[in-house]
């Protein structure tokens, strides 16, 4: 069981929501450090074919967030482009 919905179990009939979101590789100032040829096959290995951008994470964050999400409990969403598929 993930944590997400061992959290989500007591607290959902208070209507709180319990959820989490896993990044991927985010381009953030620390990954941009390194080599160029790093970079390349961390995105070879995205099916994608792209490292992740800040506000791809915040938007799953707001999404969560939102009214939209109003019935999403006890989830983890996996905002890394599709790199968790092969494992």
């Amino acid at each position: 069981m993930s944590r997400s919905k061992a959290w989500a179990r007591k607290p959902g009939k208070f209507g709180i929501r319990v959820n989490a979101v896993a990044p991927g590789l985010i381009l953030t100032e620390m990954l941009q450090k390194m080599p160029e040829n790093v970079l390349a096959e961390m995105k070879a290995r995205t099916p994608l074919g792209r490292l992740g951008d800040p506000s791809d994470i915040a938007n799953a964050y707001l999404w969560l967030a939102s009214d939209e999400a109003s019935f999403v409990h006890g989830v983890t969403i996996s905002a890394d482009g599709g790199i968790v598929i092969d494992t």
